[in-house]
């Protein structure tokens, strides 16, 4: 019963989050100079009225809002200004499926390489491999992902051509777009995890499992981890709709047909549908993300309560 009401809580205010967002987005859109039918070379006055109709922006402002919100109600986000052959769902329905699954796989990398980094700069705090792996976390995340993905370029195709330079299709291509999306989110995890294990190795039940004659790689797997792991989740809640979403200058640089060239292209070609849409997209995976954060932290740590 508790946690039902916990998740209708948590939709309630997810769905007023939502809301807020669109009416935000669409009045910053419609505030900002210029339109969707504007190019270099300017419309015949006809032309331009026509389109405006068909697509209802000759209405008054409200007009506008209220038809859009009963469509996104209906999800229904409409056709694309950009591309109006297809819908934004159909666009979505395409992008999504690439942009998940190079965050996927980017955030595996992360996980993988961040939580064994984190654990071992730990374990052997002050050694050489200590600073060694604080001085690669600190340039992963201060280097840009351009930068990352520019010197994997310099490496892994010309100097040593294991992997192509761009495209989309095969899991070879996959690989290395992957490793700079999540190189970042590795360097961010690495320095939580340390921080989070040295504090946890000084718990009491910490040093009671080790009295008790428990191998050390229980203790610090088994015990030492799980509670390691709560700042890290926190992280992951935000991180996980931004890597699932794909990174617009990863898929710029290797040519990948996902999300982010749609969002900027949205952007800077005044589409309004297909900016909302991806808005909204986001909006719902981040809060979704955040739900399922709190819900792990109950898993993980049993005082925390759904409340």
């Amino acid at each position: 019963m508790v946690v039902l009401g916990f998740l209708l809580r948590r939709s309630f205010w997810i769905a007023v989050t939502v809301w807020v967002v669109f009416t935000a987005s669409f009045f910053l859109m419609k505030a900002v100079p210029g339109g969707p039918f504007d190019r270099e070379r300017a419309l015949d006055p006809a032309i331009e009225a026509r389109l405006k109709a068909r697509y209802g922006l000759d209405r008054p402002l409200w007009e506008q809002y209220w038809n859009e919100l009963l469509h996104v109600l209906k999800g229904d986000l409409g056709y694309s200004f950009r591309m109006p052959d297809l819908t934004v769902n159909q666009i979505i329905a395409q992008g999504l499926p690439i942009s998940a699954s190079l965050g996927l796989l980017a955030l595996g990398f992360a996980l993988a390489l961040g939580l064994m980094a984190g654990v071992v700069s730990a374990l052997w705090r002050g050694s050489w491999l200590d600073v060694s792996l604080r001085l690669l976390a600190t340039l992963g995340i201060a280097l840009p992902s351009f930068v990352i993905a520019g010197l994997a370029i310099v490496v892994f195709v010309f100097w040593w051509p294991v992997f192509p330079a761009a495209g989309w299709g095969s899991p070879q291509q996959l690989i290395l777009p992957a490793l700079c999306l999540g190189s970042p989110y590795a360097a961010y995890i690495a320095r939580l995890t340390r921080t989070s294990m040295l504090d946890v190795l000084g718990q009491d039940y910490i040093r009671t499992a080790v009295a008790k004659g428990l191998p050390g790689w229980r203790v610090v797997v088994v015990h030492a981890l799980r509670g390691a792991l709560l700042p890290v989740v926190s992280f992951l809640g935000p991180a996980v709709a931004g890597i699932l979403t794909g990174s617009l200058v990863i898929e710029e640089i290797f040519f990948i047909p996902g999300l982010g060239v749609h969002f900027v292209q949205a952007a800077l070609q005044r589409d309004y549908t297909l900016a909302m849409g991806l808005v909204l997209l986001y909006t719902v995976l981040i809060c979704l993300m955040n739900l399922l954060v709190d819900v792990a932290y109950a898993v993980l740590d049993p005082r925390v309560k759904l409340e």
